[in-house]
């Protein structure tokens, strides 16, 4: 028996077809509907944006948040192929989704993977440091944080261009450039738009992309 999403059912029946000349036996294949962002790709590590269930690679802060910023059409569905919550529950919520109950419903969505994948300890710290951070009381304990090691500073500074890239908030040196021209980043709430800018590392330093996108740095 072979399971597998349902993009690769000719493949698998392939498989099944091999099995039965090769060793005259049966062979099974069962297909699981593919979960699509919403930009309707599917996820996995070749996608942009995927989320990884090792924590070296994706944090359980940063795989809370993933599922706390769903799409507001994929709450529901995520809720219902990834999480043991009961579907009368679900069906229920569905019933009511407007406004304030989205983000009820990507809480949810958030501490229950969290809580499967990373257990419920991580659970809770994720969801205590998103309500403090976003909450406006700036509590930092259990976000992502990245040590810059002395030898990457200038006087003191990083250009905020390789401080990005060094925090692992983007690929690439160009995608920071492009965050930065367009105004999605600060630091210590602070708005950086010059991609020249020096950024003075001194204790704890909060860097911000976009509305959600929080990580702490410190010196290495």
């Amino acid at each position: 028996m072979q399971f597998g999403g349902d993009d690769q059912w000719a493949n698998m029946l392939g498989g099944t077809e091999l099995i039965r000349k090769k060793l005259g036996k049966d062979a099974y294949a069962m297909t699981i509907t593919l979960l699509l962002n919403s930009e309707g790709k599917k996820m996995g590590k070749t996608e942009k944006g995927a989320v990884w269930l090792d924590p070296e690679k994706t944090s359980p802060y940063e795989f809370f948040q993933y599922w706390r910023n769903v799409a507001d059409a994929d709450v529901i569905k995520c809720l219902k192929m990834l999480t043991f919550v009961p579907i009368e529950e679900i069906e229920e919520m569905e019933k009511h989704m407007e406004g304030a109950e989205f983000n009820k419903a990507k809480e949810l969505l958030a501490y229950e993977l969290t809580a499967l994948v990373h257990g419920e300890e991580e659970a809770k710290k994720a969801l205590d440091t998103a309500k403090a951070v976003f909450g406006g009381a700036g509590s930092s304990e259990n976000m992502p944080t990245t040590a810059i090691p002395a030898d990457k500073l200038t006087d003191g500074a990083i250009n905020i261009l390789d401080l990005m890239v060094e925090c692992g908030l983007v690929p690439t040196k160009s995608e920071a450039r492009r965050n930065v021209q367009q105004g999605g980043v600060s630091v210590n709430n602070e708005k950086v738009t010059d991609p020249k800018a020096m950024i003075p590392l001194d204790g704890e330093t909060i860097l911000k992309k976009g509305k959600k996108v929080f990580h702490k740095v410190t010196l290495g």
